[in-house]
């Protein structure tokens, strides 16, 4: 898969000098070629135990300002964030037999992206923002089905509010 010219440089690189580009043009690869979402990340990230943290996130944005990703900001990975805006994020694409590896700082998102980014969301997921109590113990599956239920039948489909507590963090790299 990855191919060679005679001296033995991978013809992946396409002779792109900015590192924004390539990824672009790797992504785009990913997204015809692998199965299962191409946009999935393994995202570390080390709090103030400092132990590292990893887990998976998908990317819902990039640009010459960073990488995005979005979340609920009372999870274990918000709180690290909070405590050390370092992290590290490693792209895997199977199919292409390449990886992307990202180091970086995190900063938030404005509330203007993350409000067109939530609401650009189904309605299941906006009212999931809602209902979930993200890295928390939860008591039993009854109890989020009831939450979920409660804020469906609070909003109309067309009028869910972004929860303050749900915004997203840019990697920048």
């Amino acid at each position: 898969m990855n191919q060679k010219n005679s001296l033995g440089i991978d013809l992946c690189f396409k002779d792109l000098d900015n590192p924004m580009d390539l990824f672009e043009y790797w992504f785009n690869e990913a997204k015809k070629t692998e199965i299962n979402d191409p946009n999935a990340l393994a995202l570390a990230t080390v709090g103030k135990n400092e132990i590292p943290s990893v887990r998976m996130v998908l990317l819902k944005d990039f640009n010459e300002k960073g990488f995005v990703f979005y979340t609920n900001l009372n999870s274990r990975k918000s709180n690290e964030i909070k405590s050390n805006p370092n992290a590290s994020m490693c792209f895997h694409w199977k199919s292409l037999l390449r990886q992307v590896r990202i180091t970086g700082k995190l900063s938030n998102v404005s509330n203007a992206e993350a409000d067109s980014y939530f609401n650009s969301r189904s309605f299941g997921s906006r009212i999931g923002a809602w209902a979930s109590n993200q890295s928390s113990k939860m008591n039993n599956r009854e109890d989020l089905i009831e939450k979920y239920n409660f804020y469906k039948n609070k909003f109309k489909e067309d009028s869910i509010p972004r929860p303050d507590y749900w915004s997203g963090f840019r990697v920048i790299p």
